[in-house]
C-alpha cells in the first residue's frame, strides 16, 4: 500500500535540555529531510516546555520531524512512534466517518439523529429536527456538555471526568435535552453533539465506535498506529498535569466521537497528507470524503470572519486557506492542519495540560503551519 513517503528511524532523540532534536536524515525514496525545515523545527519546540513534545511537517511529501522534552527519552519507543492522545482534534475523524458514509450513500446529512437512536420516541421538536450535520458543524443548539456531566466530573475534574458518564447516559442525556434554538440558526462549540454523532453512526451501521473506525478511516488510509482505544503500557504517550505529575490514560467515557483517537506523530501526518492528495487506495467514496471535508459549509463571528469546513477550522492566508484542529485532555495536547495550497501538513503534540493562560503551544504549531514562525 502507498502511503506517501515512509520515515526512515531517526538515529536520535533529544536529551532534556538538549534541544538539538531529532532529525530524519532522509526519506523513503532516497529524498532528503529538508534540513531548512529541520532547523524550523528544532527553533519552533524551544517555546514549548512539557515533558515531551513532537513536531512533525510535512512539504511536498517530504517529512521532518523534531521530538524533545524537558524529560529523559521515554525508555523503549522514541517520542515520534508513541501514540498520542489527540482530545477535539479526534473530531476530524468522525466527520471524514460521517462524509464517506454519506459518499456512499449509507446516510445522509439531513439524517435525524433521534430517528437514528430511539425510532419512535417523543422528543422535543427542537431536538427532533436536529440532524447529523448539526451535530459535526456545531449547529445542533446543544451545550458544550449534558448538564448531569459535571455533577459526576467535578471531583476528578484533573483526572478522568469522562469515565462515569457512559454511552447510555450520552445519548439518554440528547433525547432528554429541551434546546431553547431551533438546529442552524447558532454555532457553539459542543462535545455532547459530536458524541452524540459517534453514537449515531455506531447505531446506523450497528458496529461499534472503535471497529467502525478501523474498518472505514484506519485500514484504508494505513493509520497501522492509529486507535480509539488506550493501547497497553509503553505503546501510548504518559500525559502530565501542569506541575509535571503524570496522569493515567483518558477514559474517554460514552463521548469517543468528540475525543477518544490517539495517533503517532508519523500517522497524522499520513492523516493529513491523504487530504492534499487522496491516495490510490482511498478511491470512490472515502476519495470523496476527503474532497467533502474540505469545502467551507458556514461563517460565523459578527463579521462572519471565520469559516468551518464540515470538520475544520478554516483560516485564510496569503499563500491560501489552512485547515487545522487542536485538542487537550487532561495532560496532553494536539494540533493538526494542513494547507492545500503549499502541499504542508503539520502535526504537534505535547504531554502537559493545557495551561489557563499564555499557552504558547498552538499558537506556535498554527505559526509553523501558515509560515509565520
Amino acid at each position: 500500500m502507498s502511503r506517501g513517503p515512509r520515515p526512515v528511524r531517526p538515529e536520535t532523540d533529544t536529551p532534556a535540555g538538549d534541544g538539538a532534536g531529532r532529525r530524519r536524515p532522509r526519506e523513503a525514496g532516497g529524498r532528503a529531510a529538508d534540513p531548512v525545515a529541520a532547523r524550523l523545527l528544532s527553533e519552533t519546540s524551544t517555546t514549548v516546555r512539557a515533558p515531551d513534545t513532537v513536531f512533525a511537517l510535512s512539504r511536498q511529501g517530504v517529512r521532518t520531524v523534531h521530538c524533545g522534552g524537558t524529560a529523559p527519552a521515554p525508555a523503549g519507543r522514541p517520542r515520534d512512534l508513541l501514540r498520542h492522545e489527540l482530545g477535539s482534534a479526534s473530531k476530524t475523524f468522525t466527520g471524514l466517518l460521517l462524509a464517506g458514509l454519506v459518499a456512499e450513500g449509507k446516510l445522509s446529512y439531513e439524517d435525524r439523529a433521534a430517528d437514528l437512536l430511539a425510532p419512535g420516541r417523543p422528543v422535543h421538536p427542537h431536538l427532533g429536527a436536529v440532524t447529523l450535520r448539526h451535530l459535526i458543524t456545531h449547529t445542533s443548539g446543544l451545550p458544550a456538555l449534558p448538564p448531569a456531566f459535571y455533577p459526576q466530573a467535578l471531583p476528578r475534574w484533573s483526572t478522568a471526568p469522562y469515565a462515569g458518564f457512559p454511552a447510555e447516559r450520552v445519548v439518554e442525556s440528547f433525547l432528554a435535552a429541551r434546546p431553547r434554538r431551533a438546529p442552524g440558526t447558532r454555532w457553539r462549540y459542543s462535545n455532547f453533539a459530536v458524541s452524540v454523532l459517534g453514537h449515531a453512526l455506531t447505531a446506523a451501521t450497528r458496529t461499534p465506535w472503535e471497529p467502525l473506525l478501523h474498518r472505514r478511516l484506519f485500514a484504508p488510509l494505513g493509520l497501522d498506529g492509529t486507535s480509539a482505544c488506550p493501547g497497553r503500557e509503553g505503546v501510548d504517550a504518559t500525559g502530565h498535569r501542569r506541575d509535571g505529575t503524570p496522569v493515567p490514560p483518558l477514559d474517554i467515557g460514552g463521548f469517543a466521537g468528540a475525543g477518544a483517537v490517539r495517533s503517532t506523530p508519523h500517522d497524522l501526518l499520513t492523516f493529513l497528507e491523504a487530504h492534499l492528495a487522496a491516495p490510490a487506495e482511498a478511491a470512490g467514496p472515502l476519495a470523496t470524503a476527503l474532497d467533502e471535508v474540505r469545502r467551507p459549509v458556514l461563517r460565523r463571528g459578527p463579521t462572519h470572519a471565520h469559516t468551518h469546513s464540515l470538520t475544520w477550522f478554516v483560516h485564510p492566508t496569503p499563500l491560501g486557506p489552512a485547515y487545522f484542529h487542536a485538542g487537550a485532555t487532561q495532560g496532553q495536547q494536539a494540533f493538526i492542519g494542513f494547507r492545500p495550497a503549499t502541499g504542508t501538513a503539520v502535526a504537534a503534540l505535547c504531554t502537559r495540560r493545557v495551561r489557563l493562560s499564555g499557552d504558547p503551544f498552538v499558537p506556535t504549531a498554527y505559526a509553523l503551519l501558515t509560515g509565520e514562525a
